[in-house]
């Protein structure tokens, strides 16, 4: 076995992780028809709002549409996302200019209160700091019925 230098050694634990994630996903379809969701969770951080400067030169005979390289920046973005594993679909996404453990636990708040009739909810997420901060990890399972 191999690996690159720089990247960190498996914890002992991770393949049992994946195991009990690859089985929540296997039982998602029989639980969704019992009234429980589970849905993926990712973070998209400090994706840049981009604006080209000049417009695109238009195709024309024997010639491709040429794309300007320039560009303006309006800043960073965070985007927090929910992929329902069930339906395939992306169900819920939330852009912020701040990434920090407050917008994680309103964007779950949000998401549990968009759907009253769920009964039990379960999120898959992976390591990424915001997510593991002490108030996230805080919040007991919710149910909302």
């Amino acid at each position: 076995m191999s690996r690159y230098w720089l990247t960190p050694a498996y914890r002992a634990d991770f393949n049992e992780k994946v195991a009990n994630i690859n089985a929540a996903y296997k039982q998602a379809p029989e639980r969704a028809k019992q009234g429980e969701r589970l849905e993926s969770i990712d973070e998209m951080t400090g994706v840049q709002a981009l604006e080209r400067k000049h417009p695109d030169l238009p195709m024309q005979s024997g010639k491709v549409r040429r794309i300007e390289f320039e560009y303006k920046r309006h800043g960073t973005l965070s985007f927090t996302c929910n992929f329902d594993i069930v339906l395939g679909e992306l169900v819920a996404c939330t852009a912020s200019k701040t990434r920090n453990e407050k917008d994680f636990v309103e964007h779950i708040k949000r998401r549990i209160a968009s759907d009253p009739l769920t009964i039990k909810w379960g999120f898959v997420c992976d390591n990424l700091n915001t997510l593991t901060m002490s108030s996230s990890r805080a919040q007991k399972p919710v149910n909302v019925a």
